[in-house]
């Protein structure tokens, strides 16, 4: 029993890395909860997680390895997915234009959810990682937990080691990211109900990482067709 405790922590450790760092994804939950609540901000986490489990189970059925193998298909994807963020980021900026505090509702709170599905769904680097780590959760062998974080990987190598092949890695990978969309989206709607002007700023930085990232996809688009 404490062994499996330890892979189900560690699984959940693995999903907060993936899960926490700046990003596209994480830009959208933060518009939608500091302008329209936790409950908006839970379902954009949702459709981020949705699109995790999407390309598990694809992977999985070696649907993903075949598409990846079209030369055509990552450039299209960086394409459509830079399109996508420049145009949801003319939303934020407008959220952040006409937002002059915490609304708590508002527009629809699905709108969020359909956000983060339709960018996760067409995220290159997302189908590597399921290409790549995410399928070694249930294969035999060591997973180095925080060596695939973001930005900080590469510092955090060989701190957390754990051994794969078991589901109870998997079931605390979700759980972490679980954790994430409900707590990320409430601390951001509770200061958003503390401070009027929290809304629209947070909306203007959404928008702002939105265009870095939609500027960066495109042009790795076009190098790869180039």
């Amino acid at each position: 029993m404490p062994s499996l405790i330890v892979t189900v922590l560690a699984g959940s450790l693995f999903g907060l890395a993936l899960a926490a760092p700046p990003g596209p994804m994480n830009a959208i939950i933060a518009e939608e909860s500091v302008v329209r609540g936790w409950t908006a901000g839970f379902r954009a986490g949702l459709g981020a997680m949705l699109a995790d489990a999407i390309f598990f189970v694809l992977t999985l059925a070696g649907i993903v390895a075949v598409i990846d193998r079209l030369s055509a298909v990552r450039p299209a994807l960086y394409l459509a997915g830079g399109c996508l963020m420049l145009y949801f980021a003319v939303g934020a900026f407008e959220e952040a234009r006409t937002a002059t505090s915490f609304t708590d509702g508002g527009r629809d709170a699905t709108t969020g959810f359909r956000k983060t599905l339709v960018l996760s769904l067409t995220n290159p680097y997302q189908i590597g990682f399921w290409l790549t780590v995410g399928v070694g959760l249930l294969e035999p062998g060591t997973l180095d937990v925080l060596a695939h974080a973001p930005a900080v990987g590469e510092a955090l190598a060989g701190t957390v080691v754990v051994q794969t092949g078991s589901p109870a890695l998997l079931v605390g990978f979700f759980a972490g990211i679980a954790c994430w969309i409900v707590v990320y989206p409430a601390a951001l709607a509770a200061a958003g109900r503390r401070v009027d002007a929290f809304a629209p700023v947070v909306a203007a930085l959404s928008a702002a990482v939105l265009v870095g990232f939609g500027l960066l996809f495109l042009a790795m688009g076009t190098l790869r067709i180039v």
